[in-house]
């Protein structure tokens, strides 16, 4: 299957990708319909990020994802439009955040007006209503700023949410864990992270919108299941277990080397990390190496379990990502716990009749009983092995910004809360008038009998 008819004109060219994650096996899909395409992998596998697990839990099998999970139709564009080419099923799925304290009884998952007060308690406390109209507030005041231009390119998001008065609650049980949970940082760091950008992103993945919001999907049969179709076309031109050790610029072409010896190309693409790809090339430019030399990366503690005391404790607000806030200081690493598969095509007998969560999980910084544990991995990047995986923080730093005119980012994990932001308008009013107070005796008393 190729992407476009060859062209009688277009002289064949030979063509090195280093790198077989999504974007180095698209390019080489995409260039195999003209060019003799040879594609060069590190580790022992294809996929990179698509890590797909295979598990044996009670003498039942499963195939949890453990890297890339979902994608949606907003951000998504390319790849759904090639995953139509291969023939590749997809299916909807949902995500829902929770957050949940440890050292106090407090926890939400703002999926539903059900799940969003699993905690019945919360229907009695002002304090939780001051955090839902903070939500509302941040999505229109955010909103405007951005669309009017007023958001100052040097503040950071920590700044502009003490200068308008946003509750801690809000900031702590809500924004920081959100962003924290995406980009894989401490919630310091988020404090920190550059306002026009973290905005932007909320803006353009519809986190800042009641209404209009992306469908997420995941991939029938795991994500591993495009591999196969995607690399069909070069199927005998792939080298695994074939580290790059480095990339050369001659008059005709690129000189590159392996531990195999030295090859000649006339292109190279290299789709891997850029640290790796700085450190790869032989003659980098000035600029080259001021761009990829700016990006830093981070190694994060991946494991696969199946301990749901690391959950909220009532299973109503149980969430596709559940963020734990145990005390640890603001610098350190978050704790997030996940399904192992978000579509409701995988149960486990741990948790029988659930549907949207399953009974194998996957925890970032977390750390565990060992008996629970299925999987415990830190190899290095950029490579995501069956038995590990590795997760890169990527993006520049606040000082960095002004000194980088292409920035990336991968920010991947984004949370429903459509439905709850929906039915929030009618409780941003006070809360104590004498239909209230009746309304609230009532729902007290019904949370009591449910406890």
């Amino acid at each position: 299957m190729t992407a476009f008819q060859r062209h009688p004109a277009t002289p064949e060219r030979r063509i090195a990708v280093v790198g077989s994650g999504i974007g180095g096996m698209a390019a080489a899909w995409y260039l195999s319909s003209r060019h003799r395409v040879t594609l060069f992998e590190a580790g022992d596998r294809l996929g990179g990020h698509t890590a797909t697990v295979d598990v044996e839990l009670e003498g039942r099998h499963y195939a949890i994802d453990t890297g890339f999970i979902v994608f949606n139709d907003w951000t998504y564009p390319h790849f759904q439009r090639l995953l139509a080419r291969l023939g590749v099923l997809t299916q909807p799925t949902e995500m829902s955040f929770s957050v949940h304290e440890t050292a106090r009884d407090f926890e939400y998952n703002g999926h539903t007006l059900a799940s969003l007060f699993a905690q019945r308690r919360n229907l009695l406390r002002p304090s939780f209503y001051r955090l839902l109209r903070d939500i509302l507030r941040f999505n229109r005041e955010a909103t405007r700023a951005l669309e009017s231009g007023d958001l100052d390119p040097t503040m950071t998001l920590g700044e502009w949410l003490e200068a308008n008065g946003y509750g801690e609650a809000f900031q702590r049980r809500y924004l920081l864990p959100m962003g924290a949970a995406i980009w894989s940082g401490s919630l310091q760091e988020l404090r920190d992270f550059p306002l026009q950008f973290f905005v932007r992103f909320f803006r353009n993945h519809g986190l800042l919108s009641v209404n209009d919001r992306p469908q997420w999907h995941t991939l029938v049969g795991g994500s591993r299941s495009y591999i196969p179709a995607l690399a069909a076309p070069y199927a005998g031109r792939i080298r695994l277990s074939t580290p790059v050790r480095g990339i050369r610029r001659l008059a005709n072409g690129v000189e590159l080397r392996t531990e195999s010896g030295v090859e000649h190309f006339d292109e190279v693409v290299l789709a891997c990390h850029a640290d790796q790809a700085l450190a790869l090339l032989e003659d980098p430019s000035p600029a080259e190496r001021e761009i990829l030399g700016a990006l830093p990366y981070q190694d994060n503690e991946v494991v696969l379990h199946t301990d749901t005391r690391l959950l909220p404790r009532r299973r109503r607000a149980w969430a596709s990502w559940n963020y734990r806030l145990d005390g640890r200081d603001e610098g350190q690493r978050i704790s997030v716990t996940y399904p192992g598969c978000c579509t409701g095509s995988v149960r486990s007998p741990q948790m029988p009749g659930s549907v949207g969560i399953k009974g194998i999980w996957g925890g970032v910084w977390l750390f565990f009983d060992q008996v629970p544990v299925l999987r415990a991995h830190l190899p290095p990047p950029p490579c995501l092995f069956c038995a590990g995986d590795s997760t890169p923080r990527r993006y520049p730093g606040t000082s960095l910004l002004a000194n980088i005119r292409k920035r990336s980012c991968s920010g991947y994990w984004l949370f429903n809360i459509s439905r709850m932001v929906r039915v929030l308008r009618v409780m941003t009013a006070p809360i104590f008038s004498s239909f209230r107070r009746m309304v609230l005796t009532w729902a007290w008393a019904k949370a009591v009998r449910l406890r």
